[in-house]
């Protein structure tokens, strides 16, 4: 489609498509926030179903082991089907098994329901950036994915406040599921009723049905009726290539580590917070539910300084280095400040978490956190699908998998590594890690040009003169 064609989505009117955008960062939401929901109500299915810490952690880990499966699935029937249908047919059973988990009568439908709504529920998670891509030009899309970014993080910091003060109120712990039921359900309905198609591919193919159907001939054809893999090609496009790209370029790896680890230890802080609220300070469930909001208030806080410092940087960029692209080193500017920005809130976490000191004082640790979470995040991403520009699909592919196993497995060890270690040195172990990462963005921006000269997959070229 031409970029003057009505049907080309990045044509459409600028209301919708930011529409379509805070729709796509909702379904985001609520994925994100049915992941950390049972967190607040881990006393309660313990007591129902009579099984340990570690088991009552798999609720959360097995949701988040969901999208380990789920992109491998999800992103590549997109493109053979388009994105709606996709989002709609997942919902409907992501939505099912919401039901499952309300009504589950043993430790065994839990987990299981969890696992499957967790696979289903990555269908988000998998495409909604797709979309972002589908309606939004390379100019824009920084400032509609600062938006969008915001909602992962949101989802896992609202869950626990939610399901915890649903605990206090003294409501079953089903209501936490029935809550993410009717979520869902509303999420689907909007879906099916709001969300248009907005693959290019798809709406090519349905131009050329119509023309068929309308004049009677058969010439009229899309690409993509022609471009039919078989099944062991879709085997290997699916599953071999996004790994083959990843294990063949250092550059992702250490991107890759990098925002697994924030992704693990986001989810790692289920199990420490409430060690450090409930147990150090003596909240109740719905109080420490509040802890984990300053995440989210840095994180929104993130989002603001990135649109109305980094973005318009980036146009200024675009201007200067016209006609040629713009470096994808430009987008690493938030991460060189937000990398040391992580590293400390860890220890300001961890060495203020005495029951003496002020909880003001751990708690306010978080707003920092946030910010940086959400700077790192976006930079990273943005400077993968720039570097990565004819394989930034796989690339992330990839990048979402394992930052998914890492989401799945830090919670599984985190209570044992605070009781163990005891908060401090807890927090400052992962302090630790992340300051031997911290200088993977100062060495990209340094020294990316030339990594990706010598990359089989990264587009280079000599940087423009400004």
């Amino acid at each position: 489609m031409g970029p003057n064609d009505p049907d080309n989505p990045k044509t459409w009117k600028h209301w919708y498509r930011w529409y379509i955008t805070a729709l796509s960062a909702i379904l985001v939401l609520n994925a994100t926030f049915a992941s950390s929901a049972p967190s607040g109500i881990v006393r309660q299915l313990m007591e129902e179903f009579t099984f340990s810490t570690e088991v009552a952690t798999l609720t959360i880990a097995l949701f988040v082991a969901g999208y380990c499966v789920g992109p491998l699935l999800w992103g590549p029937l997109s493109e053979q089907v388009g994105r709606k249908p996709v989002f709609v047919a997942s919902f409907i059973v992501y939505t099912g098994f919401q039901v499952g988990c309300a009504l589950a009568p043993n430790t065994a439908a839990i987990l299981i329901f969890r696992f499957l709504g967790g696979t289903f529920a990555a269908a988000p998670l998998a495409n909604s950036g797709a979309v972002m891509a589908d309606i939004w030009d390379a100019d824009t899309r920084g400032k509609a994915l600062a938006l969008f970014t915001l909602a992962p993080f949101a989802g896992p910091a609202l869950g626990p406040t939610v399901s915890g003060f649903m605990t206090v109120s003294g409501v079953s712990w089903r209501w936490v599921f029935w809550v993410q039921t009717i979520f869902a359900g509303v999420c689907l309905l909007f879906v099916i009723f709001t969300l248009p198609e907005t693959y290019v591919p798809i709406l090519l193919v349905r131009r050329a049905e119509k023309l068929r159907k309308e004049t009677g001939d058969t010439r009229y054809w899309a690409p993509l009726e022609r471009n039919k893999k078989t099944f062991s090609q879709h085997v290997k496009h699916v599953l071999a290539r996004p790994f083959l790209i990843l294990f063949r370029e250092p550059m992702l790896i250490a991107i890759t580590l990098y925002m697994s680890f924030i992704y693990g230890v986001m989810y790692l802080l289920f199990e420490a917070y409430p060690i450090v609220f409930t147990i150090g300070h003596g909240f109740n469930e719905g109080i420490s539910g509040l802890m984990f909001l300053p995440i989210f208030i840095g994180g929104a806080i993130g989002v603001a300084i990135y649109l109305f410092v980094f973005n318009p940087a980036y146009y200024r960029a675009m201007q200067k280095y016209a006609p040629a692209p713009v470096p994808p080193e430009f987008r690493l500017g938030p991460c060189l400040w937000a990398a040391p920005i992580y590293t400390m809130s860890f220890f300001w976490f961890g060495w203020t978490s005495y029951p003496s000191v002020s909880y003001w004082a751990p708690l306010m640790a978080g707003v920092p956190m946030g910010c940086a979470i959400v700077f790192l995040f976006n930079g990273l991403f943005n400077y993968t699908i720039d570097a990565y520009l004819f394989v930034a699909a796989s690339a992330l592919s990839s990048m979402t998998v394992v930052r998914s196993l890492f989401g799945a497995g830090f919670p599984l060890f985190a209570t044992q590594m605070y009781e163990t270690l005891n908060p401090r040195w807890a927090s400052t172990l992962l302090g630790l890690i992340a300051l031997v990462m911290t200088p993977i963005p100062f060495v990209l921006q340094k020294f990316g040009n030339r990594l990706r000269r010598k990359s089989k997959y990264a587009p280079s070229a000599p940087p423009a003169p400004p």
